[in-house]
């Protein structure tokens, strides 16, 4: 194998461990590179064979598999891998001796791949997949005596990927890898770099907070600030196919940060006494421009009531020009988690804490006053979203964020004068 680095103790088990095999993993150790190694070789070595990754997001999938790509091109050249017609695209790839590899977009329901069957089945970030898919999944191998290779950082303690981990019935060979551990066994300079960057993270971040992103520890269900029943019973709508014309629209934009986090612009109409969630867009980071462009030609469409924006970081640019156009500059209103919301006239001065917008949101969905897009990686989203309470303080956070980010903006339309919706009518 002709690889960059020298692999761990803990990768060169992964490489040659059989059967099915669970890896809880801190951030950052390897875990996606290894099974992507893994794969490769897998896909050389069994003729005809197939292999499906799934994953929380689409992208995430296909990231997998460039890195078995790059693997296969790096090692092996161009000539096990098919050309013309099948050469290797960002949703498949397949090999001279008949074996192949593919992503899928699982659904809410895995309803998307009913009847496929595979040899291996990779579930990427599996702890965060939503658990309604798995009774459609696990039938995927019955016939070919396939494995499942799972993969992730955790998440509660509850659901397919923790029961794999802990329950020695389920039949899988279980690995742990503690960010921690795998810095100490680094060679130089990449040793310190790592251990440097953990002492960081360990001051910004709770206790909670770190032992699950780097210490691969699971957390208590109850963290959990959206229950899934809670999530489903709000996820109910459709996309519409046309705007409403006479309709009131909010909307909500959360802004990367650097190092390219996704965008995300949250939609909400005002119907009598609900709020319903009309459209949920997710891009790339993006430079400013182009944000700035999405949602103004956003606005043409929905002439908005309220424009709610995140304005920490990159998004101060966005919120900084948002008042000076002529179509928005009245209604566009900057909410920063960390601070305050801010009109343009700069008159609003009471301090807004991250958990006001949260639990504004989670209200509001207790009260059955807002309907959500039944959507998969809406769900993912408000199940990452964690509460924790730490020496007298709040802490709300989730790794999947963004997209409830943006809903949180979007939904503070209720605290408007003229909205009145946790009240029903009379």
């Amino acid at each position: 194998m002709k690889l960059p680095w020298k692999l761990d103790d803990w990768q060169k088990e992964i490489l040659v461990a059989d059967g099915n095999i669970c890896v809880n993993s801190g951030r950052q150790a390897g875990k996606s590179q290894i099974i992507a190694i893994k794969v490769g070789e897998y896909l050389k070595a069994n003729p005809k064979k197939q292999v499906l990754i799934i994953s929380v997001t689409e992208d995430q999938a296909q990231t997998m598999l460039q890195k078995i790509m790059l693997y296969l091109y790096d090692n092996y050249s161009n000539d096990i891998l098919k050309k013309g017609l099948k050469k290797p695209t960002k949703h498949r790839v397949y090999m001279k001796n008949g074996a192949g590899a593919m992503t899928k977009a699982v659904g809410q329901y895995g309803i998307g791949i009913l009847g496929g069957t595979w040899d291996i089945i990779v579930a990427d970030e599996c702890a965060y997949l939503p658990e309604a898919i798995w009774p459609s999944v696990t039938p995927m191998i019955l016939t070919t005596g396939g494995h499942f290779w799972l993969l992730s950082t955790p998440n509660a303690m509850t659901g397919f990927f923790y029961k794999a981990y802990t329950d020695r019935d389920m039949g899988f060979k279980t690995f742990h890898v503690n960010s921690e551990d795998v810095a100490e066994a680094r060679p130089e300079p990449q040793r310190t770099y790592m251990l440097n960057h953990l002492k960081r993270e360990k001051a910004r971040m709770t206790e909670l907070q770190y032992a699950q992103q780097y210490l691969a520890q699971f957390m208590e269900e109850q963290n959990q600030l959206f229950p899934d029943a809670l999530i489903h019973k709000c996820m109910t709508l459709k996309r519409p196919e046309t705007i409403n014309a006479a309709g009131v629209y909010y909307l909500g934009v959360d802004v990367a940060r650097m190092g390219g986090d996704e965008i995300t612009y949250e939609i909400l109409e005002q119907r009598d006494d609900f709020l319903h969630h009309r459209e949920n867009i997710i891009r790339k980071y993006q430079r400013t421009p182009k944000t700035i462009g999405k949602i103004l030609k956003l606005e043409e469409l929905y002439s908005f009531k309220r424009l709610y924006i995140d304005d920490g970081g990159l998004g101060g640019p966005v919120f900084d020009h948002l008042l000076t156009e002529p179509t928005t500059k009245r209604k566009v209103v900057a909410i920063n988690n960390a601070s305050r919301p801010l009109d343009r006239d700069a008159k609003r001065n009471k301090k807004l804490l991250k958990e006001d917008l949260y639990l504004n949101l989670l209200k509001l969905m207790e009260l059955g006053k807002i309907k959500l897009l039944d959507d998969s990686e809406i769900f993912t989203s408000f199940k990452s979203i964690v509460i924790e309470h730490s020496d007298g303080r709040t802490k709300i956070y989730g790794r999947y964020s963004h997209i409830v980010e943006g809903l949180i903006r979007a939904a503070w339309c209720v605290r408007e004068r003229h909205l009145k919706l946790y009240f029903h009518r009379q």
